[in-house]
């Protein structure tokens, strides 16, 4: 075994269903400046008003999707870390949670004990925002600066449309298609649309319809949307799937403000008026199911769906730990450029 050591990092979990846990939890993740982007004042006011009901209500839906042992996410993504270390031979494999245990700072300091010098950071996002990416990266060289540790960082930049993972999404997506169905809708995670301005200097996001089509490279290069937009039709193609037979929708809006659209909320409702009756949904932009799959779309959405008029809500599991998953992950991570 060498020195160069693989770091997987996804979003986090509480560490139980317990409300206690989950107000620990969402505290520490809606606190981040880069989920909500406001002043200090303003975000801890905001997010002490969402701690007085969130928690409760939070901790009924992770006690519905919560495994024997443990958090969904959390198990997937030691399974996915597993896998990998038969692909990765260049030195240990670890996982980290951006928010919650294993954190991030505590990863890298017991890397730093092992000598470990050369470390490559892999964001399990496959497209890019603030709220995702950034805060990884942040939090790293935090770390890093912070505790004195020397360390070689090259980190994975958004693949939404690298061929290896669209081809293991193909692969892991593939029984589901081959089944009767009457439309797919994938649903990304959502976004204010705010997040989207903020990063878009000349002004193109969001000015209409087809924006995303005809965003220039360096507007890409930081639009979410436009990036979840090119996941979506380079897998419908890869798929074979008609313009008719597939749509894109967002879910997991928090709070009053704007977020980018169309919402799986009403997508659902929409389909099913439309005389959708088998509907398969899948969730591109997580690597491995979490609450917002299994709860807020297997269960939530499922219900919603059936009570609008449609029959059955299949929902695609996520890319997880899946063989051809592990493998893209590996060649994706062996071109990570050098962190600047």
């Amino acid at each position: 075994m060498t020195d160069h050591a693989l770091l997987l990092v996804n979003l986090g979990s509480p560490a139980s269903t317990e409300v206690a846990d989950v107000r620990r939890y969402l505290n520490q993740f809606l606190m981040d400046p880069y989920v909500i982007d406001l002043p200090w004042p303003l975000r801890r006011l905001l997010v002490s008003l969402i701690l007085i009901k969130r928690p409760a209500a939070s901790a009924h839906a992770y006690a519905s999707i919560w495994w024997e042992d443990g958090s969904p996410l959390v198990v997937i993504s030691r399974r996915l870390q597993e896998a990998m270390k038969a692909h990765w031979t260049q030195g240990p494999v670890e996982l980290a949670m951006r928010y919650g245990e294993p954190s991030i700072e505590s990863t890298l300091q017991r890397l730093a004990a092992q000598g470990i010098r050369e470390v490559t950071l892999a964001p399990l996002y496959p497209q890019f925002a603030d709220s995702t990416t950034t805060t990884v990266i942040e939090e790293v060289k935090r770390v890093v600066r912070e505790r004195g540790l020397d360390m070689r960082l090259s980190t994975l930049p958004p693949f939404y449309d690298q061929p290896e993972y669209l081809d293991a999404l193909v692969a892991s997506a593939k029984p589901y298609l081959e089944q009767d169905f009457d439309h797919l809708l994938l649903s990304f995670h959502g976004l204010p649309e705010r997040h989207l301005h903020k990063l878009d200097p000349s002004g193109h996001c969001l000015k209409g319809d087809d924006c995303c089509r005809s965003a220039s490279p360096a507007v890409l290069a930081n639009c979410y949307r436009a990036q979840c937009l090119r996941s979506a039709e380079l897998f419908a193609q890869r798929m074979g799937l008609r313009p008719e037979q597939w749509s894109v929708s967002f879910q997991s809006r928090l709070g009053r403000a704007k977020w980018i659209e169309p919402y799986t909320e009403s997508r659902l409702d929409e389909l099913a008026a439309q005389g959708v009756k088998k509907l398969l949904v899948m969730c591109p932009a997580f690597v491995a199911d979490c609450i917002e799959t299994l709860e807020e779309i297997g269960d939530r959405g499922r219900e919603q769906f059936v009570e609008a008029g449609g029959e059955s809500l299949q929902l695609v599991p996520c890319l997880n730990d899946h063989p051809d998953w592990a493998a893209a992950l590996k060649v994706l991570c062996e071109r990570a450029p050098l962190m600047i």
